[in-house]
């Protein structure tokens, strides 16, 4: 098959997912819920928050973002510092920050969103809003992977890396806390579609607190491999060894993503 030929299939295949996704939503009939939610919600929620959260937290954007973050204030540290010990611990101390930063960015974003849910949540057409822009974006993100070469692709601007870069080399809190935050920002456009599909679920949830407490637990988890990248990277290797596999695998995890994304936000529209 030609690559024009394949590039045209894989596009109709993609749009025909979407006209499905739209079909599927029935937003002209928002008061319509389903009895199958009531028993699918308890179950799948927990296990759809920690692993959304866990595969969030390697996207692409905030992994190599924070890499860079991290090779800059190495060198900026290494400058003061003489004693390898020395050099680690103030690494993890402003890393540390630099990812709460990221975290109450991320949060926020969350519980404005997720607010604004909770205004229209009895008709929960916000919901089927949200999954299917998510499954939107999952299905945009798929491109991205298989034909990358057509049309805007889902990530970051370019110069969120050269602001982390910079921000790593002033190697000052208002920095890392100026990084982190657009840092926050600046991820939604590569990784945004799973957080809107998750949010979707949680504006589903029997009561706001239940839904608040699971946002809370989702950006928890979605830190815990910043962090435990953060804690590798402080050692020269590792780090090496981090930016080589980030550099090999980012497409596929841009594939899993989106895959992800997509099959999630289609199970919200089916039975919501």
């Amino acid at each position: 098959m030609s690559i024009r030929l394949r590039t045209v299939a894989l596009l109709s295949i993609l749009i025909v997912a979407a006209l499905g996704a739209v079909a599927l939503a029935r937003l002209w009939n928002p008061n319509t819920s389903s009895n199958a939610m009531q028993s699918y919600l308890p179950t799948v929620t927990l296990p759809t928050v920690i692993a959304a959260g866990i595969v969030d937290g390697i996207n692409p954007c905030a992994f190599t973002v924070l890499l860079l973050f991290i090779t800059a204030l190495t060198t900026t540290l290494k400058v003061g510092e003489q004693n390898n010990k020395a050099l680690r611990s103030r690494l993890l101390d402003m890393g540390s920050i630099y990812i709460a930063a990221i975290f109450l960015t991320y949060l926020a974003l969350g519980i404005g969103l997720l607010k604004t849910f909770d205004i229209f949540t009895k008709q929960h057409l916000p919901a089927r809003i949200g999954a299917l822009v998510a499954v939107l974006l999952g299905l945009w993100m798929l491109k991205d992977y298989f034909l990358p070469e057509v049309g805007w692709r889902l990530q970051a601007p370019a110069s969120i890396s050269r602001i982390a870069h910079r921000m790593g080399h002033k190697a000052s809190i208002p920095a890392l806390v100026i990084g982190g935050f657009l840092i926050g920002l600046c991820t939604v456009p590569c990784s945004g579609a799973v957080y809107l599909a998750v949010l979707s679920l949680l504006a589903l949830q029997p009561t706001a607190l239940l839904g608040y407490g699971y946002l809370l637990l989702y950006n928890m988890v979605f830190i815990l491999p910043l962090v435990v990248i953060l804690i590798g990277a402080s050692s020269r290797p590792t780090l090496n060894h981090l930016a080589h596999w980030n550099l090999h695998h980012k497409e596929w995890v841009r594939l899993v993503l989106g895959a992800g994304v997509v099959v999630m936000g289609l199970l919200i529209l089916a039975t919501v």
